[in-house]
């Protein structure tokens, strides 16, 4: 494969949304995991660690895992834990 790299752009919802750029796009390896990518954000982003600890993955309708690995050019959505009373 002539080239390894994909583009994932972030998008967030919530509290996280005020935390990160909206048009936050990375350019990553491709076959690394969720976890890897929010690493790589968290570490450009740092005051969105606790943040990105806790929130959920989306891809298109479905709530994804952090271990899903990514193949190919990506949108990655973040949801921001949602407290009840």
């Amino acid at each position: 494969m002539a080239n390894n790299e994909i583009i994932v752009k972030i998008e967030s919802f919530g509290a996280i949304e005020r935390l990160l750029p909206s048009d936050l796009s990375l350019k990553c390896k491709a076959q690394q995991s969720i976890t890897e990518i929010l690493e790589q954000v968290s570490a450009q982003f740092p005051s969105a660690l606790n943040m990105l600890e806790r929130c959920a993955c989306a891809m298109g309708e479905d709530i994804i895992p952090r271990q899903t690995v990514l193949m190919q050019d990506s949108t990655v959505v973040l949801l921001s834990p949602v407290a009840g009373g």
